[in-house]
């Protein structure tokens, strides 16, 4: 299967499993409703009765806003205008490449998403990778059967990170890019060293996520029990399809920045009042909706190579076998009869 056929069968095995779609924003939605209550105690606190209470519950009142940050602590630190409209997506991309720590409130319910996310994501994948419902009760087991082997998997995740961060980020852009730049006089180049480091950077989390990611997809579509020989599994599989597997990922990337870039153009800001600021929120809305699409995509196209890569028998939805095999297992089984001459 070449990368394209990967990407076009990853959105069909996405399409045909809208309740996954439906599922990961409820769940963002739950993770975050607790902060959202936090925050409007704190800004309900902040505001009282007074005047500028009227103006900003009619609409966005900016002297208001520039005030309350000022004087905000903990949570309210967060509450800033960039995470309106497209300015969130940049804030989110300059933290990450800048090691920026998160505030420890966002820390808290990271780790908590995180959790529920490991737990969660054995059942979505084997969904996905089974291309055809598994049902509740389907579900839920391959949700169960996976979730300690990808606990033991973020684990080793998180501490490479952590290296990537903490040590490599630190060296590049503390050392490297401070020496290359000490007795530079022009801005444009030191511009460009540390967009270069960027990249190198970048680099580094793309390979080590793409590994990470095929761990995933072998733990689920062969029934690996270790994490470590699904990494070291996973590592082969990217050296000996780098190429491909790398196009793949850089295709999905694609698709993203296409997002994200519509978004950017029809996205107006936080307009002060009336119906356009419920619609830049309804935009924002739809705009994480399909962030979640592409993160379904990532785990479907890449799913669909990895089956293709190895041989694995397209799956069909019947005959219907008997839980708990695995998708490799259901694979062979549904597999169409060769007849050898």
């Amino acid at each position: 299967m070449s990368v394209t056929a990967a990407f076009r069968d990853g959105v069909r095995r996405v399409n045909a499993a809208p309740i996954l779609i439906v599922g990961m924003c409820t769940l963002t939605l739950l993770v975050a409703l607790p902060l959202s209550l936090v925050l409007r105690g704190l800004i309900e606190s902040q505001l009282g009765s007074s005047l500028a209470a009227d103006a900003a519950g009619s609409g966005v009142n900016y002297d208001w806003w520039q005030e309350f940050s000022a004087q905000a602590s903990g949570l309210g630190t967060t509450f800033v205008p960039s995470i309106v409209g497209f300015g969130a997506v940049l804030d989110n991309l300059s933290g990450l490449l800048d090691n920026v720590p998160l505030a420890s409130t966002i820390g808290g319910v990271t780790a908590a998403w995180l959790l529920l996310w490991s737990f969660l994501s054995g059942g979505v994948m084997d969904r996905l990778a089974r291309g055809r419902p598994t049902r509740a009760h389907g579900f839920f087991a391959a949700c169960g059967t996976h979730v300690w082997r990808f606990i033991r998997l973020g684990v080793m995740a998180w501490f490479i990170y952590y290296l990537l961060f903490a040590v490599v980020h630190d060296w590049l852009f503390g050392r490297v890019y401070e020496s290359a730049v000490a007795n530079l006089a022009v801005e444009r180049t030191a511009f460009a060293i540390r967009l270069a480091c960027y990249l190198l950077f970048g680099a580094l989390l793309l390979f080590f996520n793409i590994i990470f990611d095929y761990a995933r997809v072998r733990i689920v579509v062969e029934d690996r029990r270790s994490a470590i020989g699904a990494l070291a599994a996973g590592a082969r599989f990217v050296r000996r399809h780098f190429g491909q597997a790398v196009a793949l990922y850089l295709l999905n990337g694609a698709a993203f920045l296409t997002v994200a870039l519509l978004y950017a153009v029809i996205s107006p800001g936080a307009p002060r009042s009336g119906i356009a600021m419920w619609g830049v929120l309804v935009l924002g809305q739809m705009y994480i909706v399909a962030r979640h699409y592409l993160k379904l995509l990532f785990y479907a196209s890449e799913t669909a190579f990895f089956q293709s890569a190895l041989a694995h028998a397209a799956y069909t939805a019947a005959p219907v076998v008997l839980w708990p095999d695995s998708p490799a297992a259901e694979s062979i089984v549904n597999a169409a009869p060769t007849v050898v001459r």
